[in-house]
């Protein structure tokens, strides 16, 4: 390409900033948070050392930049603005984590609705308790990637009827309600993405019973991938599912959580939990809300210990390592001191069609747990591992009491329940 047709782009810009050329040559080759090989950039050129909001700035050129689809290129430093609203093909790029963008309004500091293709890279935004949320996406898809949200008053990021989003390699941390929010309007499907974040410091200052005080929440949407993320610190859960169908929740790792770490909950179809870390929670996994239509779940693969019961809750204690209620497989998983249960299968008339086979249970008060409601459904356990418990390897439960002897000493064969080939040690 000749300087004639840099020049035709850079005109094309309209930004009266610095040229295509000049940011080609600044662009360099390809690093993970940098702006991609061959694409021309416009640097944008903002006032350093200041509080004064420049957000007539970044707004005009966002604007300007959308009919051309180039990247607008933001330097180091630390920005004031006001709310800034992504069009399609938008694409800010900050220095490699060097540029913070400082809200100055109490609403959300950056935004769009029906934008495709956005992309936000290498920036801080920092919400300093001030901005009611960081990012909020209606009806976009794009990227959002290796940034630090910091700060919101409620939400980190909320993507709405996602089209396309991924949601990668962020740090999301100090929000006052939730992290990040991957919800739908109504149900239907949605296949966001959402890989390799570290989120941490999320409170619940708007109280509720779950709605808030999640790392990641996915309400509605359908297909969502979650995986590979780093959660801590989260006065609920690290990862809520509801109403979320064919949710894949895979090899995270959750620490200091609240309340339950991973949780697919109410009118859900199909979830698959698997290969996750829990360390720490008042239960560890929970697949539950039969009687909301909650079912259809595969738990496998996953490390669980350190479950606590809340003892300042005047019902809901917990302290379970996995809990689950209909049309599940819960296998291969290592559970170790779980306060309550180990596993707990159904709750009161809700279980149905659930086996629980190959796990290893070490130190729970009660190894597996059985809803021992009449009109309870089926369940298969066979070749567990149980140890070191307190009050028996698999008893009968009615909800939070114990009914009958410790099943675990002989098979057991029922019209609703066989438990065979189990070993309590």
């Amino acid at each position: 390409m000749g300087v004639d047709r840099r020049k035709l782009l850079a005109a094309g810009a309209g930004l009266g900033v610095a040229g295509a050329a000049a940011a080609s040559a600044k662009a360099g080759p390809r690093s993970r948070k940098g702006p991609a090989a061959g694409t021309f950039g416009v640097s944008l050129q903002l006032e350093q050392g200041t509080q004064k909001a420049q957000t007539e700035t970044i707004q005009a050129a966002i604007d300007e930049a959308s009919t051309s689809g180039f990247p607008i290129l933001l330097p180091p430093g630390r920005f004031v603005t006001g709310p800034l609203t992504l069009r399609k093909g938008s694409k800010l790029i900050g220095a490699h984590g060097a540029t913070q963008l400082i809200a100055a309004d109490p609403g959300v500091l950056i935004s769009a609705t029906g934008a495709s293709e956005v992309v936000l890279e290498g920036l801080v935004l920092e919400g300093e308790g001030v901005a009611e949320g960081i990012i909020r996406l209606e009806a976009c898809g794009g990227n959002i990637r290796d940034c630090t949200i910091r700060g919101a008053r409620e939400t980190g990021l909320l993507s709405l009827d996602a089209k396309g989003m991924v949601i990668a390699f962020n740090r999301v941390e100090a929000c006052a309600n939730n992290g990040i929010q991957v919800w739908r309007s109504t149900a239907g499907e949605d296949l966001t993405r959402v890989f390799s974040n570290d989120i941490s410091g999320i409170s619940a200052r708007g109280g509720g019973n779950g709605q808030n005080g999640n790392g990641i929440n996915v309400f509605r949407a359908g297909g969502v991938l979650v995986s590979g993320n780093a959660i801590q610190d989260c006065a609920f859960s690290a990862i809520r599912g509801n109403a979320a169908s064919n949710l894949q929740v895979l090899g995270n790792t959750c620490r200091a959580i609240g309340e339950v770490a991973i949780y697919a909950e109410f009118g859900f179809e199909g979830a698959v939990i698997s290969q996750n870390i829990v360390d720490g929670a008042a239960t560890g996994i929970a697949v539950t809300n039969l009687n909301e239509g909650g079912r259809l779940a595969v738990v496998q693969g996953n490390l669980v210990r350190n479950l606590k019961r809340r003892e300042h809750e005047p019902v809901d204690k917990r302290g379970d390592g996995i809990t689950v209620e209909a049309d599940t497989v819960v296998s291969g998983n290592v559970i170790e001191n779980a306060e309550t249960t180990g596993v707990m299968i159904g709750w009161g008339p809700y279980m149905r069609e659930v086996i629980a086979s190959g796990n290893i249970i070490h130190g729970a008060d009660i190894g597996i747990g059985i809803a021992s409601d009449p009109t309870a459904g089926a369940c298969l356990i066979t070749d567990n591992m149980i140890s070191g418990t307190k009050r028996g390897a698999i008893r009968g439960m009615d909800h939070n009491k114990l009914v009958g002897p410790d099943l675990a000493l002989e098979d057991t064969k029922t019209a609703r329940v066989r438990i065979t080939g189990n070993m309590s040690v």
